[in-house]
C-alpha cells in the first residue's frame, strides 16, 4: 500500500511559461478572443443606440454625446479594430479549415497580415469618417 500522508508528490509546472516562446500565432489567438468580447460589447452599444433612437430625440442626443466623448470615441475605435481583425482572422481560419497555411512561416505571416490589415483598415476608416465630418 502507498503512504498518502506526505501530501501530493512533486510535480513539474506546466511548460507554457518555461518552454514556449511568444509568437504571432499565439498573439493572434489571444487578440481574437479579446476582439470577440469587444464585439459583444459593440452589440450592446448598438442595442443601446437603437433603444435611445426609439426613446426620442432627447435620449438619442444624450447617447450621441456619450459616444462622441473622448472615451466613447476610443471605445468605437476599438470596436472598429475588432470588426476588421475578426474579418481577417476568420478568413485565415477558413483557410486553416481547408487544411492550408499550417506551416509555421505561413501561419506567422498570415497572423501578421491579419493584424496589419486591421490596423490599416481602422486608420483608413477613421480618416475617411473624419474627412466626412463624422466627428
Amino acid at each position: 500500500m502507498t503512504d498518502t500522508s506526505r501530501g501530493l508528490p512533486e510535480r513539474p509546472m506546466s511548460p507554457h511559461l518555461q518552454v514556449w516562446r511568444w509568437h504571432i500565432t499565439m498573439a493572434c489567438s489571444i487578440l481574437h478572443r479579446g476582439c470577440v468580447i469587444g464585439l459583444w460589447v459593440g452589440a450592446v452599444i448598438l442595442a443601446g443606440w437603437a433603444a435611445a433612437l426609439a426613446a426620442g430625440p432627447e435620449a438619442y442626443d444624450t447617447y450621441r454625446g456619450i459616444l462622441g466623448s473622448p472615451i466613447g470615441k476610443l471605445v468605437l475605435l476599438g470596436e472598429t479594430f475588432a470588426v476588421f481583425f475578426n474579418v481577417a482572422y476568420t478568413i485565415r481560419q477558413t483557410f486553416w479549415d481547408a487544411g492550408k497555411g499550417f506551416a509555421p512561416r505561413i501561419a506567422d505571416m498570415t497572423g501578421a497580415m491579419a493584424i496589419a490589415f486591421a490596423v490599416v483598415a481602422t486608420i483608413v476608416t477613421w480618416v475617411i469618417a473624419g474627412a466626412n465630418g463624422a466627428f
